[in-house]
């Protein structure tokens, strides 16, 4: 009886653990609107408690399209990137991808970012915000739910797409209909931080080796 009450008193006090979640702006493009629809996530992600947000700007990270072959190393430029970034993927619980759609697919930079690491993904759950056009990115969340597959990660059912012109952006980056993309947000979160904190809970107990 003693071991189980601690062991319920253990597991209520890792799911008080705030989630770290890396929010990753997927475009690196000239006139962007990839920063602005970030920051009103955050704005609507800091409404709901339990999550602690790092915002990974892929404009900041210098990541080369050259990767060394199989069991080298990378070179000065790669490295030090990757100090920079693949320890904040590392710590992350979850991840949150804003991307646009770009040619029906999702841009090339956030290709490179999940193709330069592989454990960073395992066993953490991956939610979706994307935006442009009629089809508000959705084709481009699409393919990168293959591409998470791939690398062992879980990506949540849900997900926020801005649709123009009716919930896309207006010429600040923020949704034009607000309340409907802030009810999006909550949904998208509510299953992040189930998945998220489940993950965590089981990787901690048994380590993945996928």
């Amino acid at each position: 009886m003693q071991a189980e009450t601690e062991a319920g008193t253990g597991a209520a006090r890792a799911e008080e653990v705030p989630l770290r979640v890396a929010v990753v702006v997927g475009s690196v493009r000239e006139g962007r609107q990839g920063r602005a629809v970030t920051d009103w996530f955050l704005t609507a992600a800091g409404e709901e408690a339990g999550f602690d947000l790092d915002v990974i700007d892929l404009a900041d990270v210098d990541l080369p399209l050259v990767m060394p072959g199989w069991g080298g190393a990378p070179d000065p430029r790669a490295a030090a990137a990757l100090r920079e970034v693949s320890p904040r993927l590392a710590a992350a619980d979850a991840f949150v991808i804003v991307t646009p759609e770009y040619n029906h697919s999702f841009p090339a930079v956030l290709k490179n970012l999940v193709d330069w690491h592989r454990a960073e993904w395992q066993a953490k759950p991956v939610g979706f915000v994307s935006y442009g056009g009629l089809g508000g990115g959705l084709r481009a969340v699409e393919q990168l739910r293959l591409v998470f597959a791939e690398m062992h990660a879980v990506t949540v059912r849900d997900s926020v797409s801005l649709h123009g012109p009716w919930s896309g952006l207006d010429k600040d980056g923020i949704p034009r209909d607000a309340a409907l993309c802030a009810g999006a947000a909550k949904g998208m979160l509510g299953q992040l931080g189930w998945w998220g904190r489940v993950l965590r809970a089981a990787r901690a107990e048994h380590p993945y080796a996928g």
